[in-house]
């Protein structure tokens, strides 16, 4: 057996894997009290996943999103960071097995998120860009800007609109976002970076299995959604599926057929759970949780965000896979094990609604927000305002703020974004199917 990762202490160590909203504000929550907190990630940064769309769609740099770990926590003399892939729990030995150790713990936290679901279509797995990561976002980058070059030499009309072409599977927030922010550079920015193509073939698909988008926000913003996308001129396919995707042809459950090179797929996540656990422990995928965060059937396993299944009245499935209840789970938990170690009775997790949000392009958005209990909706300006606000002062880092709202500014006044940079991996399917032979231009 490999040895621990970390020093033994005379302090109660407690793990947390993953470092996502919810590890990390946990991590934060227990600063000031008696334990050695331990957090194991897979990269060494915690990225800010609702600014993904724009990465993606060369609104701010990657760099700008994420932060270091070691940098969050620096000044947590309490903290140990190891980056690592959580493999299995040993929960009657109380040990997590890494890919780089083995680790002790007496109190465990599963932090680890949720992946793509891609509801088993393994063909759509491999040839669909998902966007859940730093890395999907660059690839999704990488893959729209090479498109365009590739489509400067090719003369086939099938060739060049499978290529010019977009088709956006999920109307949820990242859907729309996607959408409207590539109707935008559709407008603004590609006809000056490709005067030689005409972007009145450039389609945009939005397909969507419900009857209407924003699943979960009030009927007004998904008819303000659709209305504002339909302006802009997305083609909105409502009530299909998408069956199969072969890296050129979409086939919806409808018949009819989309063609094009990139499939961006946000149709939902699922969560990922480590080998040990009992089965009537997991359900769907997620660990099933009391109002404490416990996981069921275990005294010192916790497990909060969109791993964890916490049913209550309202709502029956758990909470939504979104980063408010990640957020306060972390904190709330924080302080329910501090409690726990001064033998104090932990208090009920209360979940505090502050609404939802989703922008569709410069000065559109939509927004429902509950203020002291109650709903106020608002859409356009003002509700593309207080996004822009609320997603900024979200940020972790002073520089990544400064460099965020330049960014924004600069592309606000100019309408160009300026960093449509092609680096690194990028998704390619079918081949082009140029001439054989080459030509001299």
């Amino acid at each position: 057996m490999k040895s621990s990762l970390i020093d033994k202490s005379d302090k109660r160590r407690v793990v947390i894997l993953g470092g996502g909203f919810g590890g990390v504000e946990l991590a934060k929550a227990l600063r000031n009290s008696d334990v050695q907190v331990v957090l194991i990630d897979r990269q060494n940064f915690h990225t800010f996943q609702p600014l993904l769309y724009q990465v993606a769609t060369a609104g701010v740099e990657p760099q700008s999103i994420v932060y270091p770990f070691r940098k969050i926590f620096d000044d947590h003399t309490n903290f140990y960071f190891r980056m690592a892939e959580a493999l299995s729990v040993d929960t009657s030995r109380q040990i997590v097995e890494t890919s780089i150790g083995y680790v002790n713990y007496d109190y465990l936290v599963v932090a680890t998120g949720a992946v793509t679901n891609f509801y088993g279509n393994t063909e759509i797995q491999q040839k669909a860009i998902a966007l859940k990561n730093i890395d999907d976002a660059l690839a999704l980058r990488n893959t729209i800007l090479s498109n365009f070059e590739k489509a400067l030499q090719i003369k086939d009309d099938a060739q060049l609109n499978s290529l010019m072409d977009f088709v956006i599977v999920g109307g949820g927030p990242t859907g729309v976002e996607i959408a409207g922010a590539l109707s935008e550079l559709r407008t603004h920015v590609f006809p000056k970076d490709y005067p030689e193509l005409n972007f009145v073939k450039m389609d945009i698909h939005l397909v969507q299995s419900g009857d209407h988008l924003l699943k979960g926000m009030s009927i007004e913003a998904a008819r303000r959604s659709k209305e504002t996308l339909e302006r802009a001129g997305v083609k909105l396919w409502m009530n299909c599926r998408v069956k199969s995707y072969d890296g050129f042809t979409v086939m919806l459950d409808t018949g009819e057929t989309l063609c094009t090179r990139t499939m961006i797929w946000a149709a939902g996540v699922t969560g990922t759970i480590l080998d040990g656990f009992r089965a009537e422990a997991i359900n769907h995928s997620r660990l099933k949780v009391d109002s404490f965060s416990q996981v069921e059937g275990y005294e010192n396993v916790f497990a909060i965000g969109d791993i964890a299944e916490m049913t209550t009245p309202e709502n029956p499935e758990g909470f939504a896979m979104m980063a408010q209840p990640a957020i306060q789970q972390g904190r709330w938990l924080g302080k329910n094990l501090a409690r726990r170690l001064m033998k104090e009775e932990m208090v009920p997790f209360r979940f505090h609604d502050h609404g939802s949000m989703a922008t569709i392009g410069r000065n559109k958005a939509v927004a429902d927000l509950r203020i002291f209990g109650k709903l106020y909706k608002t859409q356009g300006f003002k509700a593309w305002f207080i996004w822009m606000f609320v997603h900024l002062i979200s940020l972790i880092g002073f520089r990544n703020k400064l460099i965020v709202v330049i960014n924004w500014v600069w592309s606000y006044f100019t309408y160009d974004t300026g960093i449509r940079l092609i680096i690194g991996r990028r998704q390619e399917n079918t081949p082009v199917e140029a001439a054989t032979a080459k030509t001299i231009v």
